[in-house]
């Protein structure tokens, strides 16, 4: 899988990919992910990227020209599964989205900025729109991190344990049961005698039931 960032700031998304699991699955050759510096198709010497909004109003537009022509030059290199534009209103990002988008070969992640992008780039240059939240960042190149991240996980190869994301919340619409670790008995408080036993059936229905417990107190949304 190929992930391709386009950003005004590459330098946020260094770090990110740098650390842990994301490092290992380049390593490994698993997945790519490239950061593409928009100025670098600035409309002019001055590396202009952004302009006044038409009709007055504060903050700055992402101009379409740059976009277009970094969006041009990476389609006329491969086929593109999908063109997500990353936006505060955009569709709520969720485990079933990292779910098809991991089974993807290639997708674009234009991270916003200012007050978004000229409306003909969300019109004519994108396939789809994502949000992490209702809430506004300073740009989408956190959003872009957290989203490549969710994806290059549920790769194939790329935990060691692959069952691991399988039992991670929200994959069943459900949140994730209570997990304990050694000692079993730290100051009195005890680690439930059901994960002891040995019995694996039983200790799964526990999981289940506990897994239903806590979705209808934290999160009954999830239920429906």
């Amino acid at each position: 899988m190929r992930i391709d960032i386009l950003t005004i700031l590459p330098e946020l998304l260094e770090s990110p990919f740098k650390h842990s699991i994301l490092k290992r699955a380049f390593e490994k050759k698993l997945t790519e992910v490239y950061i593409h510096n928009i100025r670098d198709f600035a409309v002019n010497k001055h590396n202009q990227v952004d302009d006044y909004a038409f009709g007055g109003g504060a903050g700055m537009v992402m101009m379409i020209e740059p976009i277009e022509r970094l969006i041009d030059k990476l389609k006329s290199e491969r086929d593109y599964n999908e063109i997500i534009y990353l936006t505060p209103d955009g569709r709520r990002y969720d485990q079933k989205t990292a779910n098809r988008l991991s089974t993807l070969d290639n997708i674009i992640l234009l991270c916003g900025h200012y007050k978004g992008v000229d409306q003909r780039v969300r019109d004519h240059l994108i396939s789809s729109e994502i949000s992490v939240g209702d809430f506004v960042l300073t740009g989408g190149e956190l959003a872009a991190a957290i989203i490549t991240d969710s994806v290059i996980r549920l790769i194939p190869g790329v935990l060691s344990d692959e069952t691991s994301a399988l039992t991670d919340s929200f994959q069943d619409n459900l949140l994730a049961p209570p997990v304990y670790t050694r000692p079993a008995d730290y100051k009195g408080w005890k680690v439930p005698e059901i994960l002891l036993s040995g019995q694996h059936e039983e200790i799964e229905n526990w999981r289940m039931e506990k897994s239903l417990e806590i979705t209808k107190k934290r999160r009954p949304d999830l239920l429906k």
